[in-house]
């Protein structure tokens, strides 16, 4: 993260004046055990109160002072003297994201921990769910009201509503997006710049922040050029596996596809074909190639594999 942009967040934080059930400051005490007990309250709490991130921030303390920490989180190990990040990463169900920001501001070492809110289900670690009530970290179990409110708002979470990437300059869209393909798909002509802003925001493939945009899950997962420019969506990238015989132990080619589904859809099908054999049948005098397969069956194999798929689900 750069270095306006860290100061920027810090200053966001501390705008709020205290802690809140999303946010929690801290000077020190990085006991392993703890720091994922504050993820999973955190992750829990941000969700109840539809907030994208919570935020566990070392160098602050409780009155909303800006103190410095001398915690480093990259040189902490979790119990057995595993690295911190990865014990706390086996220990959180589900295994939601979250990232190590360390930075300096006005002089002061701060480090953030931003945690993704859940999406599916309330997030625990070492199998204990917890939540935030005010500025304390408690069992969820204790709070049946709050846990039922929760599971509410989980239920109305939409993948497509999410956010691939934030704070986008304008002429960065047209890098990461492929308007072209859009308008060719939907049989419209390409208009001008302004126009295509607008088309996007109105299908929620962006959305419009001040002088800013945010590119949406949707708009990533259909339109990207490259998917791996998306941290969160790089693993949804399509790879087409061909095996010998009926078993998955011998690959005979493999393929990964870095763009996004919508773009790549038509022409998937086609090397998905091109791959398959085929029978020569006579039809009047001329021979002619048949798919042993027929083409409409990919298209529905692979039209249900891409739409089916756990959305929410990260690191496979």
């Amino acid at each position: 993260m750069a270095e306006k942009e860290f100061e920027s967040l810090i200053e966001e934080l501390i705008s709020y004046g205290c802690e809140n059930e999303w946010i929690e400051f801290k000077e020190s005490n990085s006991e392993s055990h703890l720091i994922g007990e504050y993820i999973s309250a955190l992750s829990n709490s941000a969700c109840l109160h539809k907030m994208k991130q919570g935020y566990l921030v070392y160098g602050i303390n409780n009155h909303c002072e800006i103190v410095g920490t001398d915690f480093e989180p990259k040189k902490e190990k979790g119990k057995g003297n595993e690295n911190l990040e990865n014990w706390l990463l086996k220990l959180l169900n589900p295994r939601i994201d979250f990232e190590i920001i360390e930075g300096n501001y006005k002089g002061n070492k701060i480090v953030v921990f931003k945690i993704d809110s859940t999406k599916k289900i309330p997030v625990g670690f070492d199998g204990i769910e917890y939540i935030r009530v005010g500025e304390y970290k408690k069992l969820i179990k204790e709070y049946p009201e709050k846990e039922r409110k929760l599971w509410k708002t989980l239920n109305e979470v939409v993948f497509e509503d999410g956010i691939a990437l934030d704070k986008i300059e304008e002429k960065d869209l047209w890098e990461l997006l492929d308007y072209t393909s859009y308008f060719s798909l939907m049989k419209l002509g390409l208009p001008s710049n302004s126009a295509i802003i607008e088309k996007f925001i109105e299908e929620q493939l962006i959305i419009k922040k001040g002088n800013k945009y945010i590119i949406t899950n949707l708009g990533a997962i259909l339109f990207a050029k490259d998917l791996s420019k998306f941290p969160k969506l790089a693993r949804k990238k399509i790879r087409v596996i061909f095996y010998g015989g009926n078993s998955r132990t011998g690959t005979t080619r493999e393929r990964e596809h870095k763009e996004g589904y919508a773009i790549l859809f038509e022409s998937l099908i086609q090397y998905i074909l091109d791959q398959l054999p085929t029978n020569e049948v006579i039809k009047k005098a001329l021979r002619e190639e048949v798919f042993i397969y027929p083409s409409i069956a990919i298209r529905e194999l692979l039209g249900n594999v891409l739409v089916h798929q756990d959305f929410f689900e990260e690191g496979t």
